[in-house]
């Protein structure tokens, strides 16, 4: 199959979800302007992105490089075929996600207790609670609810993540409406054989769920994990242009997996996503050039093959 910018004609299909106005700008020294990101999500669009991480309804004391979500939301441009996500901890938070008018409601649960009190206050079993809480007030509404069960790999303060606590926490999600359950590697400790078998055990207690994948290149092993996901089944994967992330609250949790190298190896791996690879490396660029850093990709500074 020949391979154009946005994966092989025929080729089956990954969805990718654009997480780089959410993650990738939440843990920067430089705080972009409203404006500048509008302009990321709807750039974002026009390189064929459909599921994107436009906000986060937290604390802007918090995390300053999130304020603004209401105004993003009320200035992006909508299309019927694009979701603009909402990243909710809280009732408050989703009240202000579904006047903002999301498109999509997700959820972060952490796996360990030493990571959910820091960045969300409050233990696993609270956190699992609240989602509850917000699963109710989500009836209704016509927004669809996802979870990203977050340190699912390793925690910067507890350690080691047993794949038993990692189930455990699913099966609870599992009670849920959540239509998806993503499971994120937050400070990017694990590796491909880690992946296989979380998402295999994680697949028998998900209830036929969507299963999503979230993976740092921190330790370098981002890529090699991305693909173990997708042999072990999973069709959607999170990534941030540029290869900018992390985590405010999560010590060395740097980069998300770059958009554009990933749709590379997707591409070059058979696969097509619809999302081109040539606009998500222009857009790390750009990305980068208003952030005053180069951006970690590679694409944009190798460029595809064949030329």
């Amino acid at each position: 199959m020949a391979v154009d910018d946005r994966g092989p004609e025929g080729g089956e299909h990954v969805g990718i979800v654009e997480v780089g106005p959410r993650d990738g700008l939440q843990n920067e020294a430089k705080v972009l302007s409203v404006e500048d990101r509008i302009e990321m999500i709807d750039r974002a669009v026009d390189a064929g992105a459909r599921r994107i991480e436009a906000v986060s309804f937290v604390d802007p004391r918090r995390v300053p490089q999130m304020a603004g979500a209401e105004e993003i939301m009320k200035g992006v441009r909508r299309a019927p075929d694009v979701s603009h996500i909402g990243l909710v901890l809280n009732r408050r938070g989703l009240d202000r996600a579904v006047q903002a008018g999301v498109s999509e409601v997700n959820v972060a649960v952490p796996a360990t207790d030493g990571f959910c009190v820091r960045n969300q206050g409050c233990t696993v079993d609270e956190m699992l609670d609240a989602l509850v809480d917000i699963d109710r007030a989500l009836q209704g509404t016509g927004i669809p609810l996802s979870v990203t069960v977050s340190t699912a790999f390793g925690c910067p303060f507890d350690g080691e993540v047993t794949p038993e606590r990692v189930v455990e926490v699913v099966r609870r999600v599992a009670d849920t409406s959540a239509v998806e359950i993503a499971l994120a590697d937050t400070i990017g400790v694990g590796v491909p054989g880690q992946v296989t078998g979380l998402v295999g055990r994680v697949g028998e207690v998900a209830g036929g769920r969507t299963l999503r994948c979230h993976f740092h290149n921190t330790r370098n092993t981002g890529y090699a994990n991305a693909w173990a996901a997708v042999e072990a089944g999973v069709r959607v994967l999170d990534s941030s242009v540029g290869g900018f992330g992390g985590c405010p609250f999560a010590p060395a949790a740097t980069g998300n997996i770059a958009t554009e190298d990933l749709l590379y190896l997707l591409h070059r791996g058979g696969l097509r996503t619809g999302v081109s690879l040539s606009a998500a490396a222009a857009l790390g660029d750009w990305t980068g050039a208003r952030l005053d850093k180069a951006p970690p990709a590679y694409l944009g500074r190798a460029g595809g093959f064949p030329a």
